[in-house]
């Protein structure tokens, strides 16, 4: 592959945000270069988020990556909530208006794009291992990166990071401009994945003096289930019948519902943060997804908010093409923190009701359960969780 030494627009990070940014800016005939430190296989096999709202996949759709998605994700309708031993379902569609979710991985999405990319659209470098942006303040950010061996750089118009927490495009973002928050929390996630039919046809929310429980799914025939656990857990120390009889515990209703237990694949612990780096952008340097802002996984929020940078991101590019006009991208971060913003009280919300703070007591618990009877109780209350959980819309 020929290896260009400039592009208009440099996208670093090859996950979902900049592999959609890509083929949403390669619609529009905005040239691009893709920069992924990772081989393509592990990008395909990343397991993250699994949860697809309405506006994202409406966009997966419109951009040619929905063929696979439409065949093969579950719709889902809903949520269970449980508490107490008792239930409530929230009904998406009756509650905003006829939206939904989608239950379909990360990993599907890259594939799906990655082919896509590699068929017809800009380059897509793997291992491609960036070093540094700099010059965001002048009217040609250079891009440091090695590849195959060898340094290189690649002169843009445009750097947009997609490269996650961890990556180098924030720094670009000078520390005198640069303003973060962040909230770190007291407990973890220990996720599984098991061989085994999901016991539910749709996620459940469980909230337990035990902590939480979530049982969701990758398909008809494997379950993803999560664990709230203390932070630092080692999964080595969970045998697969612990962690079945810990579900079943924390899962337990009234009712006979019975927990479908199998061989667990994969056991893995997520650590949980609010993070958000403002602004999200510095001249000609813009951040998306990751890189920019982290949430808990409890609204199922964080593939769905680097989507929605993107489609930001990608518009305001089009109306450069083909008007000429730097609005859209001078406007991006506002846009784009409200979002942010919203998303990270529903999250943090989401987090706060239904997870055992270590620190709480008797007071702290009779709130949690006060505010899921509200839920449960009132129309309002459940469509205020719906339509976050189902997604706002985009800009």
């Amino acid at each position: 592959m020929h290896t260009p030494n400039h592009t208009t627009v440099g996208i670093i990070g090859g996950g979902p945000a900049g592999l959609l940014l890509a083929r949403l800016l390669h619609r529009s005939g905005v040239e691009c270069v893709v920069l992924e430190s990772r081989d393509r296989d592990y990008v395909e096999q990343r397991q993250r988020a699994g949860i697809l709202e309405q506006s994202t996949v409406d966009v997966l759709r419109s951009s040619g990556a929905g063929e696979r998605l439409d065949r093969e994700a579950l719709v889902h309708d809903g949520i269970e909530l449980r508490w107490d031993r008792r239930s409530h379902r929230i009904d998406f569609p009756s509650l905003t208006g006829g939206r939904r979710v989608w239950v379909y991985a990360q990993t599907e999405v890259c594939k799906d794009l990655i082919a896509l990319q590699l068929e017809d659209g800009a380059p897509l470098l793997f291992e491609a291992h960036v070093r540094a942006v700099e010059g965001a303040d002048t009217d040609r950010p250079v891009v440091h990166y090695t590849h195959e061996g060898q340094d290189r750089t690649l002169t843009c118009d445009y750097v947009v990071g997609c490269d996650g927490f961890h990556g180098v495009t924030r720094d670009a973002v000078p520390e005198r401009v640069r303003r973060t928050y962040e909230r770190v929390y007291p407990y973890s996630w220990f996720g599984v994945l098991a061989d085994v039919p999901p016991s539910s046809d749709e996620l459940v929310y469980a909230h337990s003096p035990r902590g939480f429980a979530l049982l969701s799914m990758r398909s008809p025939t494997v379950s993803r289930l999560y664990l709230q656990v203390p932070n630092g857990t080692d999964p080595a120390g969970w045998t697969d019948e612990r962690i079945w009889d810990e579900l079943d515990a924390r899962f337990a209703v009234d009712g006979g519902w019975t927990l479908k237990r199998g061989p667990i694949t994969s056991k893995g612990v997520l650590p949980m943060r609010s993070f958000v780096s403002e602004p999200m952008s510095h001249g000609r340097v813009f951040l998306a997804g990751d890189a920019a802002h982290i949430v808990p996984p409890t609204g199922a929020k964080g593939l769905n908010l680097a989507a929605a940078d993107v489609i930001v991101l990608a518009r305001a590019f089009a109306e450069l093409k083909e008007a000429g006009s730097t609005a859209g991208l001078e406007a991006y971060s506002a846009t784009c923190l409200r979002r942010v913003w919203r998303a990270e009280h529903f999250s943090s919300f989401m987090t706060g009701t239904l997870h055992t703070d270590p620190a709480q007591g008797p007071f702290e618990t009779r709130l949690q359960i006060s505010q899921l009877d509200r839920i449960a109780a009132s129309p309002h209350a459940a469509a205020e969780l719906a339509e976050n959980y189902a997604g706002l819309p985009i800009g």
